[in-house]
């Protein structure tokens, strides 16, 4: 006989074979196998691909203001309480200003009718309407404690130009003129 034969396995030893190369049931509390992690984080990142592209990206600027009363009825004060109320109406000829006084007349001087700002070419004085605002917040002490202003404008007037009018009157770049804006309805 050849030396290179092996020795036949024993029937004790085939079954102790077989019973080890077998997977076993795990023990309680023992964990049953692996997670596939791969194909759930493909279907996360494909979704996430998809929510990705499909958004629009805006940006918003906001500015905090006081919508008008209900009803829109103007709360009128006595002349006694001496109060500015600055009132803006945005128009295609320029900006007029009313406050508890009456209209400010053309060049910001008196009260009087007419356009208190009249536009300068193709756009708006806003420099004009800031020296008006800071003249009128200036005319009295009592008036220096104003914070507050309504503006209105007329249809047809753009986004842009009621900014720029807000702007105009919330500042000077040196001092607060008008930081309270409240938007008046037309009529």
């Amino acid at each position: 006989m050849a030396e290179n034969e092996e020795a036949p396995l024993s029937p004790a030893q085939r079954s102790r074979i077989r019973r080890l190369s077998q997977p076993r049931e795990p023990d309680v509390g023992e964990e049953a196998g692996e997670i596939q992690l791969v194909p759930y984080l493909d279907i996360i990142t494909n979704v996430m691909m998809f929510v990705l592209a499909s958004i629009s990206v805006t940006f918003v600027a906001s500015i905090d203001t006081t919508p008008p009363s209900i009803g829109g009825g103007k709360v009128r004060v006595d002349a006694s309480q001496k109060a500015l109320n600055l009132s803006a109406v945005i128009t295609s000829q320029g900006v007029s200003l009313k406050t508890s006084g009456g209209n400010v007349s053309t060049g910001c001087q008196d009260v009087g009718a007419g356009i208190t700002v009249p536009k300068a070419g193709e756009d708006h004085d806003y420099k004009s309407l800031t020296a008006c605002a800071k003249r009128l917040k200036n005319a009295r002490p009592e008036f220096k404690e104003e914070t507050q202003v309504t503006i209105t404008a007329s249809p047809g007037i753009e986004y842009q130009t009621v900014i720029g009018v807000m702007d105009a009157l919330r500042s000077d770049g040196v001092e607060e003129l008008f930081p309270e804006v409240h938007f008046g309805v037309a009529r």
